[in-house]
């Protein structure tokens, strides 16, 4: 339901969800097809559609429709075709022939004939979904008399308390032609149906109008010039900002009149979006999108935020990236270092943002334990984090413009590949602020531009840590390279900046990982989306060893993606005392056991059956299931894990290297801890997340795996032409030392 005083529009998209009384503009270019002749009938479907689920969400939608004309041209024109056919039929005997030629058709008798054509469709299509329509026409004069208008306001009113979904139309059979601009005194003129909805709209006191045309939205230059841009939200005092293209290829409304038709709605208190109802891509959920408060279209806002857009933020950040990878490496480290420097010296500031953090979580009661253990901060972890930051600023100082490999193509012509940063990197986090000065030390490390999208759990936290974090950029002037995104802007929307935008690393829950997956569109997403490790118990296991690694893998930190969700057992050690000691073990350190199907089958009164053996538990528990050998332990790891860090405990050499070599994970080892799964254990000094993917960066990501590579040709005038049959030069491809 939605509270709000009409008289203010909404300040931002994420609000738009509240809209109660919504205004859809459908413009000539979306209501017709391409040849202007008749309607584009799938489109105005998958409309219809849009507009009944919303109005049976409770919502009270009007339509203001365009269409008429062109259905009645194609009317017209089939009658007239018609009708000259028999008459060149009856006097064919005759041997007279005439032109068959369809003559200009008047717009007004083309909308008397369609007016009535147009409505039954709508009818027709919107009888599918229970949902009943009303036709209203109208015209300027309506607005313009005020018995008319409160006439007209009142039928209105009224179609809506009875949940009928009015279609207004200007009546195009009776109307003038369009005059000059003639608004007055904040009254506008009804000259096309951008000005008819923007003026219903304020009238009828809509929360939401959204025009539909053929064109994405509000470009800051012409669409289609090569520096057009989409403006996301148009404010009142941007006009300078930007130049008008030509008109839609239909209609009479141009892009100035609907900005002019918005901003007369907006001063009337209602929000307004401009979007494309005509692309294939979007027009099936470009209503319910706008309505959910996604990036579609331009959207118009009284209130301008204080900070700069994402896209602007990510500009920025580029900009000021390429700057940061042309550092010295030696600059590059003493940025890290004073980081690691600012994290201890300023280590109350952040510890008291934390525990406000901490302390309206409790409060709110919704995050788990996991949860708030990754979101407290301690001093201990302050400490930690600096000294891998160290190592990070070691590392810094011969990874850019590293070559990795030379060849002699030719004589006096040889080729390098070099080691050079990704560009911009979007980091999403959930309740993690250590993750914070983790990943901004190695995309400085690495050169990247980078942008933060913290939770707002942390919100206090991230805030002081990312203004240490630019405090040290500062040192060298690269403030701007690491930007904090805003908590209002949603993530899908972020995810589809994908002409800014070079890699996304998202961590947090397999929930975040997965959903970031779904929208992330034509941008490649590095991570894990669950950590649903492994650990087997071989019929050769030492007991020692066996107690120490579950033991460390499963307790040491439970959330921790890397550690232990499932207990493998070989079926020879059951009935053993090494596992009654295991039990006994786990017992102690209170952690629940989930049985699988398998070892449930062994055992008189078994624990809690395990939900499903793909689980990741994420606290004390865990699920024990029984193999029968190495072939059937790595089956099951193949078949239920999700490919990050798999053990295998035994002295059997020639069983550790069956697992190690067969089984298809990012990390796999033997007789060791699965905790060991750690960028900062491996010696990366950090990581920005652990990724099960086959291409690129596999296991945990370092520095290595924030750099990708280009090819530097250097040669003396060479051209292809000179390898040819003809040419003087030989090709020799000859591998050269790396310096």
């Amino acid at each position: 339901c939605n509270n709000r005083v009409h008289g203010s529009s909404f300040a931002h998209r994420g609000e738009l969800r509240k809209a109660k009384r919504i205004v859809i503009k459908l413009g000539s270019a979306v209501i017709t097809r391409g040849d202007e002749c008749g309607l584009a009938l799938g489109r105005l479907a998958s409309i219809v559609e849009q507009v009944a689920m919303l109005q049976n969400q409770g919502r009270e939608m009007m339509i203001v429709t365009s269409g008429a004309v062109a259905f009645g041209k194609q009317r017209l024109r089939h009658e007239i075709l018609l009708s000259q056919s028999v008459r060149h039929a009856l006097q064919s005997g005759n041997g007279q022939h005439k032109d068959m030629s369809v003559p200009v058709l008047e717009a007004r008798a083309c909308a008397a004939a369609g007016q009535s054509g147009l409505m039954a469709l709508y009818e027709a299509m919107f009888t599918q979904y229970s949902t009943c329509t009303a036709q209203v026409l109208v015209t300027n004069l309506d607005f313009h008399d005020d018995e008319k208008r409160q006439n007209l306001n009142s039928t209105l009113q009224e179609l809506l308390r009875m949940n009928i979904v009015p279609i207004i139309n200007t009546n195009d059979a009776v109307v003038p032609p369009p005059e000059p601009n003639s608004d007055l005194q904040g009254v506008i003129s009804i000259k096309d149906n951008d000005s008819l909805a923007a003026r219903l709209a304020v009238e009828m006191k809509a929360d939401l109008l959204i025009a539909l045309s053929d064109v994405e939205g509000l470009y800051n230059s012409p669409p289609g010039t090569d520096d057009a841009k989409l403006i996301d939200i148009f404010y009142p005092g941007d006009q300078q900002s930007i130049t008008y293209g030509t008109k839609s290829r239909v209609g009479i409304g141009g892009m100035e009149a609907k900005v002019m038709a918005a901003l007369w709605a907006l001063q009337g208190g209602t929000s307004v979006v401009i979007a494309n109802g005509t692309n294939p891509k979007i027009t099936g959920h470009v209503i319910t999108d706008i309505v959910e408060g996604k990036k579609v279209g331009t959207f118009f806002s009284e209130i301008k935020p204080a900070g700069p857009s994402v896209e602007e933020q990510t500009e920025m950040a580029r900009n000021s990236g390429r700057i940061l990878a042309s550092l010295h490496p030696d600059q590059r480290s003493e940025i890290i270092c004073h980081l690691a420097e600012l994290l201890i010296e300023r280590k109350d500031e952040v510890l008291v943002a934390n525990k406000m953090d901490i302390e309206m979580a409790v409060s709110a009661g919704r995050l788990p334990s996991a949860m708030l253990k990754r979101l407290s901060l301690s001093l201990e972890k302050l400490n930690s984090l600096a000294v891998g930051l160290r190592q990070i600023a070691t590392a810094a100082r011969d990874n850019i413009g590293r070559v990795v490999r030379r060849t002699r193509v030719a004589q006096s012509l040889e080729l390098e590949q070099v080691t050079v940063p990704i560009g911009v990197l979007l980091v999403i986090f959930e309740a993690r602020p250590d993750c914070l000065p983790q990943v901004s030390a190695l995309a400085i490390a690495s050169g990247n531009a980078l942008l933060l999208k913290g939770g707002k759990e942390a919100a206090n936290t991230n805030y002081v840590l990312h203004q240490l974090t630019q405090e040290a950029l500062s040192l060298h002037g690269v403030r701007e390279a690491v930007q904090m995104v805003s908590t209002h802007e949603e993530v899908e929307d972020i995810c589809r900046l994908d002409k800014m935008i070079d890699l996304i690393i998202p961590r947090g829950s397999s929930q975040l990982v997965q959903e970031i997956q779904r929208v992330a569109k034509g941008i490649p997403v590095l991570g894990h989306s669950e950590g649903i490790c492994h650990v087997y118990v071989d019929a050769d296991a030492s007991v020692s060893k066996v107690i120490k690694i579950v033991r460390d893998s499963k307790c040491d930190y439970p959330a921790a993606c890397n550690a232990m969700e499932t207990l493998l057992i070989h079926r020879d050690i059951l009935r053993t005392p090494m596992f009654d000691q295991i039990i006994e073990m786990l017992h102690n350190e209170q952690v629940k056991i989930h049985s699988g199907p398998r070892f449930a089958s062994y055992l008189t009164f078994s624990p809690s059956e395990a939900r499903s053996l793909r689980t990741e538990y994420g606290d004390l528990e865990c699920c024990l299931e029984v193999v029968d050998s190495v072939q059937e332990a790595v089956e099951h790891i193949h078949k239920y894990g999700s490919s990050h860090t798999d053990v295998i405990i035994t002295e059997n050499k020639e069983t550790a290297e069956q697992f190690l070599q067969q089984l298809d994970s990012a990390c796999v080892f033997w007789n060791t801890s699965s905790r060991f799964a750690d960028g900062y254990r491996f010696g990366l000094g950090a990581e920005v997340g652990i990724s099960t993917a086959r291409i690129h960066a596999r296991g945990p990501v370092g520095l290595e795996g924030l750099l990708t590579t280009k090819w530097v040709l250097r040669g003396e005038g060479h051209t292809v032409a000179d390898f040819s049959e003809n040419g003087s030069m030989k090709y020799l491809h000859e591998n050269l030392p790396v310096a």
